[in-house]
């Protein structure tokens, strides 16, 4: 019998560029085994054009992608979620909505690429950057045994995917 389909929601600020990439990268790896969503404490209202021009380049499917309000997702009638992600520091240190469910939690916090300034080859690298880390941290997230492990054990484990190369010097601190 297949395992269930976990809900994962990836949170940041402004929900225009890791949140976006980490929520289209995990419904792709993650496939049948995972729907993920993405959210902002204060969303831009568009997604980051870099963003969109990225994941097409990697031939991943943009439709659809907005950026929206994580009080859509603290709504009567919203999907439950089995885990959050926190994916930039300033999310992290906000007063989340309380979500139902008791979802695990962990903070994955990498550098904003949107932040990155110079040339249109030195944002493009922040980006590919930003996607490359999300991707490995999300492919070590997929492979885990979930059903298998104890919460204590997957939430550690989850931090420690917080703490990987390229984490945020507030994910290296908080996980």
């Amino acid at each position: 019998m297949p395992e269930r389909v976990f809900n994962v929601l990836f949170l940041c600020t402004g929900n225009s560029a890791r949140s976006i990439i980490a929520e289209v990268v995990l419904n792709k790896i993650g496939q049948g085994r995972f729907h993920a969503y993405s959210a902002g404490s204060h969303p831009k209202g568009a997604v980051n054009p870099h963003t969109l021009q990225l994941l097409e380049n990697l031939h991943h499917d943009t439709r659809g992608l907005r950026s929206k309000s994580w009080s859509e997702f603290a709504r009567p009638g919203a999907p439950e979620f089995d885990f959050i992600f926190t994916v930039c520091d300033d999310a992290a240190g906000e007063q989340c909505p309380l979500w139902p469910g008791k979802p695990m939690t962990a903070h994955w916090g990498i550098p904003d690429p949107a932040a990155a300034a110079g040339s249109p080859a030195e944002i493009a690298w922040a980006f590919g950057n930003a996607c490359r880390m999300l991707t490995q941290r999300i492919s070590i997230f997929t492979a885990l045994p979930i059903a298998k492990l104890d919460r204590l054990t997957l939430q550690s484990k989850l931090r420690e995917i917080g703490r990987m190369e390229g984490a945020s010097a507030k994910a290296t601190a908080e996980n």
